[in-house]
Order: structure tokens, then C-alpha cells, then sequence
């Protein structure tokens, strides 16, 4: 799970370590949707092992979608509740 920068909040399985020699060492991770991120390893906490959470996750399962998957999403919901 990711707990700071752009990429707060969302979880996926870590791919890669990069270190750098007197600089942060980055973290490569892949989400659900197969959708992969970089962020810090101070930004990185873990939460399961393999993919078996350790813990109870969020509603979305911490998988960010897109601006347009966000719209669908609550027209969706707004269509359902009409009805």
C-alpha cells in the first residue's frame, strides 16, 4: 500500500527495488488492473504477503481509476437511484 506522494492510497504487488547510490530507492508496483507505478520506499507499506491481504482493504480495493471510469461510475449510480 502506497501512504504518500501522487499514488496515496492505492495498493498493488511490489515488482521491482531499484537502489541508487545516495539517492531514494524506488519501488515498482502493479495494481489489480495491471496498471504499474513508481514511488519512493519511504511511500511504501506493506500489507500482505503474495496476494493474500493481512488486511481488510477499502471499498475500491485501492485500485485508482480514471477521471472518465469516475464519471461512468457515479452516472451509474445516479441512473440506479433514479429508477
Amino acid at each position: 500500500m502506497v501512504t504518500g506522494g501522487r499514488n496515496r492510497g492505492r495498493v498493488g504487488v511490489m515488482k521491482n527495488r531499484e537502489k541508487h547510490k545516495v539517492s531514494f530507492e524506488t519501488i515498482h508496483i502493479q495494481d489489480a488492473t495491471g496498471h504499474e507505478l513508481a514511488t519512493r520506499l519511504s511511500n511504501v507499506f506493506t500489507i500482505a504477503k503474495g496476494t493474500k491481504p493481512w488486511v481488510q482493504l477499502p471499498k475500491g480495493k485501492g485500485i485508482k481509476l480514471s477521471i472518465i471510469e469516475e464519471a461512468r461510475k457515479r452516472l451509474a449510480v445516479a441512473a440506479q437511484a433514479a429508477a
